[in-house]
């Protein structure tokens, strides 16, 4: 069985920067090792002859439609439809503050 100890686990916090009182991390190692021991169930299954599987459902297929270029619309149009629009373009939010 894969074994989770909590010197690990604060490694692991502090690797993906997530403070955790003591008691959160009590409680995440004791869901993480839950976790780990239904991993190991499952590596118990014997799946010798079984075919891989890609997709849940054997009839799956691409329920996309093809790319097509229709008629956009005229510059004034867009433009009449947007909230803001300054000089021709249309106005957003600040992403990026410098």
């Amino acid at each position: 069985m894969t074994k989770l100890d909590k010197e690990t686990l604060i490694d692991l916090t502090k690797l993906c920067r997530i403070n955790c009182s003591e008691e959160e991390l009590e409680t995440l190692l004791n869901n993480l090792q839950s976790i780990l021991g239904y991993i190991d169930q499952m590596e118990e299954v014997d799946t010798e002859g079984v075919p891989v599987c890609n997709h849940v459902s054997e009839e799956m297929e691409s329920v996309t439609r093809e790319d097509e270029p229709d008629q956009s619309l005229d510059r004034k149009t867009f433009l009449d439809n947007s909230p803001s629009h300054v000089g021709g373009m249309i106005r957003v939010p600040t992403v990026i503050k410098f």
